[in-house]
């Protein structure tokens, strides 16, 4: 019989920066060394997704809803085309920003007799904004506290005093569980990879049964807002510059809207990805052929996430306005 294929869980709050950890950490892998990515995705915008592609791993994505509750069952039939497709050496699954860590290990584990093994979870946390988020987020607490490995990233963006805060808060959390500093460089492969886990198994191996492991079935709804705001490039007369791009996401308010990412074609036709979190924005020029020839009538396709979106769409407008372009009603997708 063949080795099981470990797979190792990356959880963490929108905006932690799992995919830009996750990136960094394939790059310190042999080249030998095959790694696939599940990525689970807000909205139906693959952002992330598209970053990971550009390193030209095998990448699976899940749009529109989350690993844990919405999208249960889908996760075995996306595991096992990278099997057939990729035979990877491990697999590695990013969860979305919403996700409970013990339903999608509860998933794995059931897939033993298909040749997987859960072998660890990993929390990403975002050091500039986790005591603020953890206030108003149930989710972040679990992905705190159920955890094997924590990764303390973005720490060289606050002061030691800082720093000090945010580790004194994880704790009352979860003291236990080793906490890694987590720089631009990511983390060495042997913190993260052959844990073996033993997190939830207790539970699992008691009943079998997920209801147990289950603890809010809208809680993404319940815990994040999403607005999608789309143009095509027959739409757009005036396209953004950058600068008045960098502008206006430097007016959003980072408690309010979480992230901001997709696809925005600039003032000289360069399609990039845009990833904004928390008042940090990342543009990335678009180089697949294949992302580039799907997107070719794009002119912005963007997913907005944070709270109270439903009752306040003055970002879309704004958006709008920054572009000097109108917006038909079908443009903004509300969930």
């Amino acid at each position: 019989m063949s080795k099981p294929i470990p797979i190792t869980v990356f959880t963490g709050f929108l905006g932690s920066g799992k995919t830009t950890t996750i990136l960094s950490l394939i790059k310190r892998l042999p080249t030998e060394y095959k790694t696939c990515l599940l990525k689970n995705e807000f909205g139906d915008i693959a952002v992330d997704s598209q970053l990971a592609k550009e390193t030209n791993i095998g990448v699976q994505e899940m749009m529109n809803g989350c690993l844990c509750c919405v999208l249960v069952g889908q996760m075995k039939l996306a595991l096992l085309e990278l099997k057939e497709k990729y035979n990877p050496d491990r697999i590695i699954v990013e969860t979305s920003g919403s996700a409970f860590p013990a339903p999608v290990a509860w998933q794995i584990r059931e897939m033993a007799n298909d040749g997987f093994v859960l072998d660890s979870i990993v929390t990403v946390i975002d050091c500039v904004n986790f005591t603020g988020y953890e206030d108003t987020s149930y989710t972040a607490k679990l992905q705190a506290q159920y955890t094997d490995v924590i990764l303390l990233n973005k720490h060289e963006l606050v002061s030691e005093r800082e720093l000090d805060t945010v580790i004194d808060h994880v704790n009352e959390l979860n003291t236990d569980t080793p906490k890694v500093l987590s720089g631009k460089d990511g983390v060495s492969p042997d913190l993260v990879f052959g844990l073996d886990t033993q997190l939830f198994s207790v539970a699992y191996n008691k009943t079998h049964k997920m209801e147990e492991m289950v603890f809010d079935p809208k809680h993404q709804e319940n815990e994040v807002d999403l607005i999608q705001i789309i143009q095509s490039r027959a739409q757009l007369a005036s396209p953004l510059t950058k600068d008045e791009l960098v502008t206006f996401l430097g007016t959003l308010p980072k408690d309010d809207i979480y992230r901001v990412k997709g696809f925005v074609r600039l003032d000289n036709g360069v399609l990039h990805i845009l990833n904004h979190a928390f008042g940090r924005h990342m543009l990335t020029e678009v180089e697949n052929e294949d992302t580039l020839e799907e997107a070719k009538d794009i002119q912005v396709r963007i997913t907005v996430m944070g709270q109270g979106l439903r009752i306040d769409t003055s970002a879309e407008l704004r958006i709008c306005n920054t572009a000097n372009a109108s917006m038909e009603n079908n443009d903004v997708v509300l969930p």
